[in-house]
């Protein structure tokens, strides 16, 4: 992309405190990707609030949102504001906040309720004093925040007041609506908070025990897998003349061949991929690392997209966003997308629009081809042997080729 000359988008010389920072902050969306035109209309922006500013002696280290506001009123009575003006203004704040220009303003805080308060403490405590990772976290927290806010609403929260009754009652509601797994979470957080409300004195009593159990059969469904052929009909429909068809066919085709979690690849990062040695370095669930070697046709998918489709960016994310600003994705959702996006109009029946079906379709293909469990689960990254005995169901033919015979001679 060409550099704008900032002196060229504005008719005359910059008034006021921010004169000094259009430079840099136009470098920066340059560097973030965005269009010439974007570029063009915050410049003009960032100008009319630096003369606003200096008409009203507000010095740079002064400047809160509070004046961006009032701005954008005092711009409405002149122009027609256009969408998108008040976000630009907020990631010029931003930016200042981030290079260290102005100091991070410090919002009033108000006093936060008391379902909050327990809600993040409890976080806290599963985070420091249990270790727990933040996924692990963040599936918990929502179901105590919604028990408390079901029990005691917006007032205060009285712990000791609560009954085994209670919280049978709200678990069986809750339960009727919620898959077994989402079910038998909700009874692990639960019985975890509960405990953890007794240790910290709130209540006296056992509440954790009146917590029931929720049924959920060991294995009692069959992993939704995508078929070969269908994963080959996906692949051939996504356009590699584009940067963006490049890109996203380089992601599934990943998580086809390799099994790797949507939020594993969102991860991926230009230093894990080993050119020399054929292999990846994978960030597991959980926090920890495996290497897997990169079968050819993978190389050769993201070696395509990074010579002739990855923009230019300074995050080191294998795979960024295609519009402004050019990161990497947030996280397993972005990847999600991509493959909602490529499933769309292309009439292939596939078991979901997700992307657990490639890691479920690897794993039939390698237990139909004779993979051991054990050589399975290492390639998906599983902990423990238990997770990956559920893909034995989804092809019983394989398993009985496994099958050992029962002493005696019956089957």
């Amino acid at each position: 992309m060409k550099r704008i000359d900032t002196h060229v988008v504005r008719s005359r010389p910059l008034e006021g405190p921010l004169g000094g920072q259009l430079g840099p902050f136009t470098r920066s969306l340059q560097e973030q990707g965005y269009a010439r035109s974007t570029i063009h209309r915050r410049v003009l922006l960032v100008a009319g609030f630096s003369r606003w500013l200096n008409q009203r002696g507000i010095g740079l280290q002064s400047v809160t949102t509070t004046h961006t506001s009032r701005y954008l009123r005092a711009r409405a009575r002149q122009v027609q504001l256009v969408h998108g003006d008040a976000a630009a203004l907020r990631h010029l704040l931003d930016f200042l906040h981030e290079t260290g220009v102005l100091p991070t303003e410090k919002a009033a805080r108000r006093p936060l309720p008391a379902v909050e308060r327990w809600a993040q403490a409890y976080a806290a405590y599963l985070a420091d004093a249990r270790g727990l990772v933040h996924g692990t976290v963040v599936q918990y927290v929502p179901f105590i925040r919604q028990f408390l806010q079901d029990r005691f609403g917006d007032g205060p929260v009285r712990l000791a007041h609560l009954s085994g009754r209670a919280v049978g009652r709200f678990v069986q509601r809750q339960a009727r609506h919620l898959q077994p797994k989402r079910a038998k979470l909700l009874t692990t957080a639960l019985r975890s908070f509960l405990e953890y409300a007794r240790s910290q004195g709130a209540t006296a009593r056992a509440l954790a025990a009146a917590v029931p159990t929720v049924a959920t059969w060991s294995m009692a469904t069959i992993p939704r897998a995508i078929a070969p052929e269908q994963v080959r009909q996906l692949l051939a429909s996504i356009d590699r003349r584009t940067a963006i068809g490049r890109r996203n066919y380089a992601i599934v085709l990943t998580l086809a061949r390799l099994g790797l979690r949507a939020g594993e690849v969102a991860a991926l990062e230009l230093d894990d991929i080993d050119w020399h040695g054929g292999q990846l370095r994978v960030r597991r669930k959980g926090g920890g690392h495996s290497t897997l070697p990169v079968p050819a046709d993978v190389g050769r998918a993201i070696a395509a997209y990074l010579r002739r489709g990855r923009p230019v960016s300074a995050s080191r994310r294998v795979f960024v966003r295609a519009r402004a600003p050019l990161r990497g994705f947030q996280g397993a959702s972005g990847v999600g997308s991509v493959v909602r996006h490529a499933l769309q109009g292309t009439g292939i029946d596939a078991p979901t629009k997700g992307t657990h079906q490639f890691r479920h379709g690897l794993a039939s293909t390698m237990l139909r081809h004779g993979a051991s469990l054990g050589e399975i689960g290492d390639v998906l990254g599983h902990r423990h042997p238990w997770t990956t005995m559920i893909y034995t169901k989804v092809d019983l033919t394989a398993l009985r080729a496994l099958a050992v015979p029962w002493p005696g001679g019956g089957r």
